[in-house]
């Protein structure tokens, strides 16, 4: 086929107009890891190994969880090589310090229809209890909530998940996450040529 017929044959296919992808299916994580060696090749990787997504190659988002977003377990097998679009939580530390990394997430419900509308995420990190970080975690989505959604939605279903540890090695890593699986894609126009 020629150049011209071609472009020809494509400006008969028309136009297909896309909206941002939505997060769809995701699931939770968690990890630790040690090194004496390193951390990103390391601590980090042995974390994620743990955790069980060390094949793929790790997106983070900030966090938001759209209405959709529904949570599926662990798949069996990812794809080695994969992107993995995630809501992180990574505390890395030295030998003999705490590690520990935490998300929590809850749900937004409209007051007056009570759709539920979407989800607040907040992730934290640090040399912290399990009991501190959480107490810190619901801190941070009281203040994300209150702070610009609390007159028109209820915020419910908390869920708090933590990874700690004291490595006994150079370096240890710790590590949540909240891994999307799959996106919706909102058709906004289909522009179709005679």
């Amino acid at each position: 086929m020629e150049k011209e017929d071609i472009l020809h044959a494509e400006g008969r296919l028309g136009e297909l107009i896309i909206g941002n992808r939505i997060p769809k299916d995701y699931f939770i994580t968690k990890g630790t890891g040690q090194s004496d060696l390193t951390v990103h090749a390391g601590s980090y990787h042995l974390a994620l190994k743990e955790a069980g997504v060390e094949m793929c190659n790790i997106m983070t988002y900030s966090s938001i969880l759209p209405a959709i977003a529904t949570e599926i377990p662990r798949p069996k097998q990812l794809v080695h090589g994969s992107v993995m679009e995630s809501i992180f939580s990574v505390c890395t530390v030295n030998q003999g310090e705490r590690a520990t990394a935490g998300i929590i997430f809850g749900w937004l419900y409209h007051k007056k229809t009570r759709a539920k509308y979407g989800g607040l995420v907040c992730e934290l990190y640090g040399d912290h209890s399990i009991k501190q970080i959480e107490r810190r975690l619901h801190d941070s989505l009281d203040e994300l909530y209150t702070n610009g959604y609390s007159d028109d939605f209820h915020l419910k279903e908390r869920r708090v998940t933590t990874s700690s540890f004291v490595p006994k090695k150079k370096y240890g890593t710790a590590l949540v996450a909240l891994c999307f699986v799959n996106y919706h894609y909102p058709i906004l126009r289909v522009n179709l040529n005679a």
